[in-house]
């Protein structure tokens, strides 16, 4: 089982600890998931998130491979931005959502799941083309993310760097700890990712603990990550996207580029997709999760791809991929423990933030 640079800390601070892509991750502290949820909501939370993997792109072709391999297009990323885009196969199907920094001329960093980090290795590696190197530096990397209305107000305590949304800036000191501050993160909420090297890691998130201590900080798991996540509408690799999952289908076609000149999969992206994902809400009592089958009139038409009780809306919530023939019915059933449940179509994402656009 892999570690990251704070697998000691979770377990001396009561981290209920599971297997997560590998790694050994607290699902939640002892105050449990619901707690760390609304903290996040309603104060700040820390994230351990170095157990996602980190890959450098430079060279002076660095740019056409990722224009080719990357469904969003790249040509006018400034240095100090990052952007969002899916790596992709020929057929459209997707291998991985990735995080983009632009960090120089010809050089990139790229943040991916941990669970992809050596499948997206293998990928780059056998389709990057010319003038480029590839160099993997998960293994050097701790990241923090610090998450909810009061992370400015924590990050301010440090540095008074002014970061719009999504981006970023290198070979900043907190204290002595050099680090990229990044205005990105994946809760629906205001706040930071922060990079710096492992052997850094502890010490950068008991710095952010003791100096949070006012503003109601907690140290925050998996668990919360993944019902922040929900009810922000974000997908998450393994459920509304995977290997067998277009950019398109999962309703991202935002962040696919058609009009790029070279792009592997812009024959297969260039035709309406079969299927479409969905958010939708509960009118009967239970909760969907994924894997329940989805019916509409009678007939099946897809599967939940994740489902909770939203502990900000008190709500069942669910995202589902179906046959786009039904994307825009509004009545739906959902098959839960063999009881078909009631369930309407609702717009996403089912939880946005104030002031946000």
């Amino acid at each position: 089982m892999k570690t990251t640079p704070l697998t000691n800390w979770h377990q001396d601070h009561s981290g209920n600890m599971v297997d997560f892509g590998g790694f050994w991750m607290p699902l939640h502290y002892a105050n449990g998931i619901l707690h760390e949820h609304h903290s996040v909501r309603e104060k700040v939370g820390l994230f351990d998130v170095s157990h996602m993997g980190e890959f450098i792109l430079q060279g002076p072709d660095a740019l056409s491979n990722l224009q080719y391999l990357v469904s969003n297009d790249f040509r006018d990323l400034q240095i100090g931005k990052a952007r969002y885009g899916i790596l992709v196969r020929e057929d459209g199907s997707s291998v991985d959502d990735l995080l983009i920094y632009k960090t120089h001329e010809d050089r990139y960093l790229i943040v991916v799941n941990a669970a992809n980090i050596e499948k997206d290795e293998t990928y780059f590696r056998s389709q990057l083309k010319g003038d480029v190197n590839f160099e993997n530096i998960s293994d050097s990397v701790g990241q923090i993310a610090v998450q909810g209305p009061f992370a400015d107000t924590l990050l301010k305590r440090f540095t008074d760097v002014e970061l719009g949304y999504y981006g970023f800036q290198e070979d900043l000191l907190i204290q002595d700890i050099k680090v990229v501050l990044s205005r990105t993160g994946y809760t629906g909420e205001d706040g930071y990712e922060i990079y710096c090297k492992a052997e850094d890691t502890v010490k950068l998130w008991e710095l952010f603990m003791a100096s949070g201590k006012d503003l109601g900080v907690e140290a925050c798991g998996l668990g919360c990550r993944d019902t922040l996540r929900l009810e922000a509408a974000m997908p998450l690799f393994g459920h509304e996207l995977n290997d067998e999952t277009t950019p398109l289908e999962a309703g991202l076609s935002m962040f696919v580029k058609l009009e790029k000149e070279h792009f592997i999969a812009q024959e297969a992206l260039s035709t309406k997709p079969l299927r479409r994902r969905i958010g939708l809400t509960l009118v009967d009592r239970g909760i969907a999760r994924e894997g329940s089958d989805v019916y509409c009139d009678g007939e099946w038409i897809g599967k939940i791809t994740s489902g909770t009780k939203s502990p900000t809306l008190n709500q069942a919530i669910a995202m589902a991929i179906i046959k786009a023939d039904y994307f825009k019915n509004e009545n739906f059933e959902i098959d839960v423990r063999g009881k078909r449940l009631k369930a309407v179509r609702v717009k996403l994402p089912f939880y946005k933030r104030q002031g946000a656009k």
